[in-house]
C-alpha cells in the first residue's frame, strides 16, 4: 500500500516510532458468492483489498474508493465486519505501525476486476471454496462477512 503524504509528513519529525493508524478492509463479494481479493504488489501474496483514509474521509468511503482504485470494481458497502486492533508491523525501512483496522462487508455493483494500479500485481473473483492461500486475519476477515453469525468478541473469547 503507497504510503499516504500525511503519514510521510508525521514520519519527517516522528522517525520510525510506532504509529497507532487508522484502516479499512473491505470484503467484496459478487452475485455469485465469490470474494475478490487482490495479490499485493509489496508482498506478492494474495489478500483482501484495503487502504487508509485520508483525514476527515469516512471508513465507508475509504472501502468504496480502495476497492476502485485496486481493482477497478465498483461497490457498495453493506455492513461493518469487525473492528480490531492488528498487532504491530515493521516495515523494511524501519518505521512501525499498528492499525486500527475496520472490516466492511460489500456487495459488488459494476465494474470489471482488472489491476487498476501499481499496488497489486494480479487481481480476481474467488469461489469460497478455492481460495489461494490467505494469511490468517484475511481468512477471518472473509468468514465474518459470508454469516450475520457471532460477533467479533462472542468469537475470539469464546462466549
Amino acid at each position: 500500500m503507497a504510503t499516504p503524504e500525511f503519514i510521510r509528513t508525521i514520519r519527517a519529525t516522528a522517525g520510525h516510532q510506532l504509529l497507532l493508524l487508522p484502516g479499512v478492509s473491505a470484503i467484496v463479494f459478487d452475485d455469485e458468492g465469490r470474494v475478490l481479493l487482490g495479490r499485493r504488489a509489496d508482498t506478492g501474496k494474495w489478500s483482501i483489498i484495503g487502504g487508509i483514509p485520508e483525514p476527515g474521509e469516512q471508513p465507508a468511503d475509504v472501502a468504496v474508493r480502495e476497492v476502485y482504485e485496486e481493482t477497478g470494481v465498483e461497490c457498495v458497502v453493506e455492513r461493518v465486519v469487525l473492528v480490531q486492533a492488528l498487532p504491530p508491523v515493521t516495515y523494511p525501512n524501519g518505521d512501525t505501525c499498528q492499525f486500527m483496522d475496520t472490516t466492511f462487508r460489500c456487495r459488488a455493483t459494476g465494474g470489471e476486476a482488472r489491476v487498476n494500479d501499481d499496488e497489486s500485481l494480479d487481481v480476481g473473483w474467488f469461489a469460497l471454496d478455492a481460495l489461494p492461500p490467505l494469511q490468517e486475519f484475511a481468512l477471518f476477515r472473509i468468514k465474518q462477512a459470508q454469516s450475520d453469525g457471532p460477533t467479533w468478541f462472542e468469537t475470539m473469547s469464546g462466549r
